[in-house]
């Protein structure tokens, strides 16, 4: 499995966003008031990886009063990384064509409401991007020191 690609993840949010503010141009006024409540699961489900993302360092990185991390469930946080990462840049991409379609009806209650429930899913979902490169990163299974000296030592030459 190859590591997530910041400009992979860009360009998904920038494809949402343009296909949600193309689809919000004709179809807004028939939607319900968006809901607050992916704020909190987002922020929540980051919260988890990075947790896990600190958890899983500590303990491939050997630190003391860890136990050894099974290969298994390295591949299963990584997998998961990479999916949230995805997700979370869609979601994004969602919520920040919501707010550009928005942006230019704020002086209407309605409108306000949901561009600032955009805004802030907006921002939940790049803390999940962030803790998903985080859990990535910390699935990485680290060189020996050997192989880092060996390695230095050739760049020199």
């Amino acid at each position: 499995m190859r590591a997530t690609r910041p400009a992979f993840l860009l360009a998904l949010v920038v494809v949402a966003a343009a296909i949600t503010w193309a689809v919000l141009d004709t179809a807004y006024v028939s939607l319900p008031p968006l809901p607050w409540t992916a704020v909190p699961t987002l922020l929540l489900l980051a919260l988890g990886e990075g947790f896990s993302g600190w958890n899983v360092l500590r303990r491939l990185r050997r630190k003391p009063g860890t136990r050894p991390v099974e290969p298994m469930v390295v591949a299963r946080m990584a997998a998961l990384a990479k999916a949230s990462a995805h997700a979370a840049a869609v979601l994004g991409g969602v919520f920040g064509g919501f707010a550009l379609a928005l942006a230019d009806s704020l002086d209407k209650q309605t409108p306000r409401e949901d561009f600032v429930v955009s805004v802030g899913t907006f921002l939940s979902a790049m803390v999940l991007v962030g803790a998903a490169f985080f859990l990535e990163y910390a699935c990485r299974v680290p060189k020996d020191p050997e192989d880092e000296a060996r390695d230095r030592g050739r760049s020199r030459a």
